[in-house]
This record gives C-alpha cells, structure tokens and sequence, in this order.
C-alpha cells in the first residue's frame, strides 16, 4: 500500500520522498550533522530536502524545483526567513516535529503563512499526532504526514474536533467575541 497522508481533510496517497540524514551517531555534533545535509544526495523524483540540502544545492536544485519536484522541510532550529525569496519556486514547506512536546514548528508555521506569506502546501512531518492537528490547523498546516503507528483514519478526525475557536489565528482572524453579536447596553434580556 503506498504512503498515505491526510491532505486537505481528506487521506490522499503521499508521491514525495522525505530526505533525512543518517541518524547521527552518539558524539556527532550539530555542526557534523548539519554538514551531513547539506552533502545529501538528493534522488529523482519529487523529493523534500532538509534545509540546509536546499541553501547548500540550491543552483544545482533549482530547475527541479521548477518543475515542482522539490520541497523544503524545515527543523525546529532552522529560521523559515532563510526560504524568503526561494518560497516562489518551491512546492512544498514542510515542518519537522521530532517530538510532539516541541512547538516550535507552530512558529514556523505561522510564520510562513503570515510573515513571509506563503499560500503553497504546508506539511507536518516528524511526530504528528491527533491531538495536534486542530491546532496545527489553526496556524496553517494543511497537509500532514502523521505517526505511521498511528490510525491516519483516526487522525483525521483530530481536524474537526471543535466546532469554535476563541482566538484569531491564520483560519480565523477575528476573536470570538467579535464575531459575536451582543444585545445594545439596556435592550433588556
């Protein structure tokens, strides 16, 4: 069965690869490991390179990206204003969450869509669960390549979870108690 993701709010079969490096062995530091990516072989296809593959390939990558073949993800510590002028030429952004305990992919997140204004395909990758999809939802993710441990049946019901938000976000600029109507001071009850 080919890789599925939830895309939309529907489970869509999934034709991009994720590039990782090898995991990195205890001692390796992060400046070794960010070397290791940017060295990566990158295979045909449409593939989605780490960040630091993307800057350091960048000329060599650029006509597949072109043709829609290349996608970026980004790591909780990478800076998504790196991508600002490549954004037009990409297909996808992607948002690695290697441990659901870390939010700084939300940041990304709204950082793209409303900072840097990208309007293409956002995807969670990494360590996506369902009670996280509302919420990343809210700040513009709209595909999402969940846990394969999990039910993906299962997580996309984490999307329609509430049927109301209070606060504004990317999905809804206005509060709730603006979008709510209130009876005129003294027009009784």
């Amino acid at each position: 069965m080919p890789k599925q993701i939830i895309k939309g709010r529907e489970i869509v079969a999934d034709d991009w690869t994720l590039l990782r490096a090898p995991e990195a062995a205890e001692g390796t530091s992060a400046e070794d490991t960010a070397t290791a990516e940017e060295v990566l072989a990158v295979p045909a296809g449409r593939v989605i390179v780490p960040l630091a593959t993307w800057l350091a390939q960048r000329d060599a990558l650029a006509s597949r990206a072109a043709a829609g073949e290349i996608g970026v993800w980004l790591a909780p510590d990478d800076d998504p204003v790196a991508l600002r002028d490549d954004l037009p030429r990409l297909a996808l952004v992607a948002v690695d969450f290697p441990k659901f305990t870390d939010g700084r992919g939300y940041s990304h997140a709204w950082n793209l869509r409303s900072r840097l204004g990208w309007t293409g395909e956002l995807r969670a990758i990494g360590d996506v669960l369902r009670d996280q999809l509302f919420s990343m939802q809210r700040v513009g993710f709209d595909a999402y390549d969940t846990r394969p441990d999990r039910s993906i049946e299962d997580a996309l019901k984490g999307l329609t979870v509430f049927s109301e938000t209070y606060q504004a976000s990317v999905d809804q600029r206005v509060p709730l108690f603006r979008r709510h109507a209130r009876p005129a001071p003294g027009a009784g009850a």
